[in-house]
């Protein structure tokens, strides 16, 4: 697959292709996508290690969380244009030391509190594979409801996700990217 973006000149209302990322709009300084990206699963040479190596090349910046505080830091400090959370994330970082029995998920305060920011940014939701139909669908109809963009079960393979990815920025930023 062969991921072809577009950067964003806000200021002419233009932009510009190319493979690389960088864009001939603005000051010769490319445009950045910030891509808030979290994960709360424990495989090796998942989706979240590998995108930002594949996506730094396209202007993409991820900023990785993996707890809900981590993820209330990230959008008080830089603008989110996408995000992709995992609902399985914890709400507190993980400490190696003192493994709680049971940890409380983040994913469904994370949703509410990217909506409630003053420019929501579309979401993929990456939910954990349920062995009961009823349970699936029903974390499938709380997350559309909720406004996620799609609903990807995990595993996620690298290429699944940036499908979904180019689909988000073609529907909510017509093929080019915002500039951060």
């Amino acid at each position: 697959m062969r991921l072809r973006l577009h950067s964003f000149d806000s200021d002419s209302g233009t932009g510009s292709a190319r493979d690389d990322g960088s864009s001939s709009a603005g000051a010769g300084t490319p445009r950045r996508l910030n891509l808030l990206l979290t994960y709360g699963g424990w495989r090796e040479h998942a989706f979240a290690d590998q995108l930002p190596v594949l996506l730094d090349r396209f202007g993409i910046q991820c900023l990785r969380a993996q707890s809900g505080d981590e993820v209330s830091d990230v959008v008080r400090r830089a603008e989110v244009h996408i995000a992709v959370i995992d609902l399985s994330i914890p709400m507190h970082p993980r400490r190696p030391e003192a493994q709680p029995p049971r940890t409380v998920q983040a994913g469904p305060r994370v949703l509410q509190l990217l909506r409630r920011l003053d420019r929501p940014p579309p979401t993929i939701i990456v939910r954990p594979r349920q062995v009961d139909p009823a349970e699936s669908n029903r974390i499938l109809a709380e997350a559309l409801r909720d406004g996620a963009f799609t609903v990807l079960d995990d595993p996620v393979p690298v290429e699944t996700m940036l499908q979904a990815l180019e689909r988000c920025v073609r529907r909510y930023y017509r093929d080019h990217w915002p500039a951060a």
